[in-house]
């Protein structure tokens, strides 16, 4: 197989999501898969193997969830992928679509929560304010919950009783608080640990009547679990001595917690047992677990994947749960770590060397989204497609990035977008004189945050880039403000210390367009006609300027928020930024 056919098999391979299930009907899941060519939703009966396609939106479905009954499959549909609408349903079994709230406007999605007796909670944002709707089968919608800084549901007890919000409402949407309110909206309790330390809450124990809930916490600096009584106020803290952030899941009798463990861009799963604490390490490959979730009987179902294999759903039992249709996969290679000495700190990065050609590489520097995420050791059709064309693929988790404790993921306070740049720039010198990467040939690009990364890195570094690419980037922090959606809105407060014309110095230090007069290299700019986070008109602005000063650039635009979703739009954009970037510095 040519190298050509090879990444865009990875691209056209079926893959799904780990199925979820229904609580009180554990045969009865839903998943998401792109085996029709676009990400839509999937029911599975588990008993006799069948599954049915439920969703056909134009752009995908990027949201669904199934009651804990089995009865009902929710998800969010949108217009043309811009993230922008309505909750809906379909009987498991098949039957008419329903909206579930006809008389609320559209807004942005913020989560969802159900419950045994029918009880929805759903959040809505727009025109300034986040709301969270109770929603009863034939009734209209009541307001629970109204507040301009961000909020959204986190989880509801299975008797519908207890409803638990995270808000930004003391002034830090990255780090939110976390209240528990009953059905009329009274306040049962809440959880606030102050500046920079949030809670999250996640969901409430899988059984009728019990009140406990599970959240996260970042009292020690990294997050870790935390089991809440929000009546009595009686908390439980997990604590591992293993290093890296953790997330956490009940075990369906309420007795102990599956902790999902991320150190240094691998997974690691343990069961920790609430009656005695004592905690036991689940056995899994190397490599990472997107999603784990325990299953009656005590096994647990995760999807896994490395560099260099493609994603399986498997069990703790030892068998692959469930395949995707069509053949997998071709395999790629393994990544290399490297730890880079930087101004914050040491920076840990991810190196993909290609099979042929001998180093220095052209080298493509993908810089994550975010930018709290980080890369890791997991299967990426787009890096595969970069090595396959004879490219290094070098990935820095600089500060800002998630997985290495709450100090690096909050380094950023300051000066935004300069900090990982000096870290991106540190990591480039490293693979420069370890003689991995050619230092004529090096490419800074990446999606969203990583997009306004490469824009902001060829303005304030121009002369380490020989070009760079840009998908659906940030150009302008203030016109991006003006456009944006509601949660990247607060987003932008927590970020920068407040709004535009709160923070105007702020806004403006960390904009790409402040130094896009200094930019020298070619440059490519993929924009999405509809997208609500890196919103059109400020990238115009962008391009503008760029015209202005005669620079070389390429714009592409496409009728959705990301085009992720959809398979054939993330083969074209790849095949573009391939051919971009061959033109520009060349590769074998």
């Amino acid at each position: 197989m040519k190298a050509e056919e090879r990444w865009q098999a990875r691209f056209r391979a079926s893959r799904m999501t780990l199925p979820s299930w229904a609580r009180q009907a554990p045969n009865r899941a839903v998943y998401r898969s792109n085996g029709t060519g676009k990400w839509e939703v999937y029911a599975w009966d588990r008993v006799t193997g069948a599954t049915r396609q439920v969703t056909d939106q134009p752009k995908g479905t990027a949201y669904a969830a199934i009651d804990p009954t089995g009865q009902w499959i929710y998800w969010f549909a949108d217009t043309d992928g811009d993230e922008y609408g309505g909750w809906w349903r379909q009987p498991f079994t098949g039957g008419p679509d329903e909206p579930i709230a006809p008389g609320l406007p559209p807004g942005q999605p913020g989560g969802i929560a159900l419950s045994t007796t029918g009880v929805a909670a759903i959040s809505l944002a727009g025109e300034g304010t986040f709301r969270i709707h109770l929603v009863r089968p034939g009734q209209p919608a009541e307001t629970l919950y109204e507040h301009t800084e961000a909020a959204w549901v986190a989880a509801m007890s299975l008797d519908g009783s207890l409803i638990a919000i995270n808000h930004g409402e003391y002034g830090d949407f990255r780090h939110p608080a976390l209240r528990v309110v009953r059905e009329n909206g009274h306040v049962v309790g809440e959880l606030h640990d102050g500046p920079a330390k949030g809670v999250v809450g996640l969901s409430f124990a899988p059984i009728v009547g019990d009140r406990r809930l599970l959240a996260l916490h970042e009292r020690r600096r990294r997050q870790e679990p935390l089991v809440w009584d929000p009546v009595t106020g009686e908390q439980r803290e997990i604590w591992l001595r293993d290093a890296g952030d953790l997330d956490a899941e009940w075990y369906d009798d309420g007795r102990g917690l599956l902790i999902l463990r991320d150190d240094r861009a691998r997974s690691y799963l343990h069961r920790y047992d609430l009656r005695g604490g004592g905690l036991t390490p689940i056995e899994t490959p190397h490599g990472v677990i997107d999603e784990a979730t325990p299953r009656p009987g005590g096994h647990v179902e995760y999807s896994w994947s490395s560099a260099s294999r493609p994603p399986v759903v498997r069990s703790s039992n030892g068998q692959v749960v469930v395949n995707p249709i069509g053949p997998p996969a071709p395999p790629s290679v393994p990544v290399e770590d490297i730890d880079v000495e930087g101004e914050g700190g040491r920076i840990h990065a991810l190196v993909s060397k290609p099979e042929f050609g001998a180093a220095p590489y052209p080298t493509v520097f993908l810089l994550h989204g975010g930018p709290t995420a980080h890369d890791r050791d997991a299967f990426s059709p787009t890096v595969a497609a970069w090595v396959d064309a004879g490219f290094a693929v070098v990935r820095a988790n600089y500060r800002g990035s998630t997985g290495y404790g709450s100090a690096w993921r909050d380094a950023l306070h300051g000066d935004v977008g300069h900090i990982e740049l000096a870290d991106v720039a540190a990591v480039r010198q490293w693979v420069v004189d370890h003689g991995i990467a050619d230092p004529g040939k090096t490419v800074l690009a990446g999606t969203a945050w990583g997009g306004y990364l490469t824009l902001l890195g060829l303005g304030t570094q121009p002369d380490l880039w020989a070009c760079g690419i840009a998908a659906v980037p940030i150009a302008c922090h203030q016109t991006s403000y003006e456009d944006e959606a509601e949660s990247l809105r607060a987003y932008h407060r927590a970020l920068l210390g407040g709004s535009p014309e709160e923070q105007p110095e702020r806004y403006a230090a960390s904009s790409p367009i402040t130094y896009v007069d200094q930019v020298k290299s070619p440059l490519l700019i993929l924009a999405g006609e509809n997208d609500t986070r890196c919103p059109l008109r400020q990238i115009e602005k962008y391009v503008t300027k760029l015209e202005e000063h005669g620079r070389h650039h390429e714009v592409y635009t496409y009728d959705a928020i990301r085009g992720s979703l959809v398979v054939s739009e993330r083969i074209a954009q790849t095949a573009l930024q391939l051919d971009f970037a061959r033109k520009h510095v060349g590769a074998p």
